[in-house]
């Protein structure tokens, strides 16, 4: 019976042994490589075990930049990268397996392609009704100090809606002679000292998110005398 009761108490501590050691290990196991998943399980180390970490890690690099020149980075790394060094001030130091050049690089080649998305025209295209440029190239002809804005403005009484840059394609070839009056050039250099022209500047942030800046400038001397981002 005493021995019975050894050898159980022998396979139950060897049972015990083994789950522990399983646990031990599940716990002392690597982080994933998952950005998201490395970042939440790094929250609740202390600072000192963080610095050593980022320290082995970046040793760890270290060796890999001499024997690796080029690195195969996919999108989602790419894009990890652009958002981590919004939050690094010295991102530039830190930076090991690309270059800050190319890092900068990837960014405009977003900024372009987030404009180029955004411009893009969801209406069909429609050809202009013959009457209407007919319209336009009369005003043209007989009105010599109208632009291309002031005959848009007399379209809209009509209740017709052309855009400035179709009316200028079509006043192009009608008027044949230069205004007798006073020209735009002529205006700016006989008035700018005298003018100051504001308007509303979009800039996009490294998110993409847009800021409008108000901004008023000396006609005459071209100097920005104020400035005012807003959201």
């Amino acid at each position: 019976m005493l021995s019975q009761l050894t050898r159980f108490a022998k396979r139950l501590w060897a049972r015990l042994s083994t789950v522990t050691n399983q646990f031990f290990r599940h716990l002392t196991q690597p982080a994933s490589s998952n950005l998201v998943t490395g970042t939440l399980a790094d929250l609740p180390r202390r600072r000192s075990e963080l610095v050593a970490k980022n320290a082995l890690l970046r040793q760890q690099l270290i060796v890999l930049h001499r024997q690796v020149k080029t690195p195969r980075l996919t999108r989602p790394d790419r894009l990890s990268l652009l958002f981590l060094v919004r939050l690094v001030p010295n991102w530039k130091q830190v930076l090991q397996i690309v270059q800050p050049e190319t890092l900068l690089r990837w960014h405009r080649a977003g900024f372009r392609l987030f404009w180029r998305i955004k411009s893009r025209s969801h209406k069909p295209a429609h050809r202009l009704d013959p009457n209407t440029i007919a319209l336009i190239q009369r005003l043209a002809r007989e009105n010599r100090l109208w632009g291309a804005e002031r005959i848009r403005g007399e379209l809209l009484k009509l209740g017709i809606r052309v855009a400035k840059r179709t009316i200028q394609k079509y006043m192009r070839g009608v008027r044949s002679q230069s205004p007798t009056g006073q020209s735009w050039s002529t205006f700016l250099k006989t008035h700018g000292q005298d003018i100051w022209a504001c308007d509303f500047v979009p800039a996009v942030t490294l998110l993409f998110q847009t800021l409008y800046a108000f901004v008023i400038v000396h006609i005459g001397s071209r100097r920005v005398v104020h400035v005012n981002p807003r959201h």
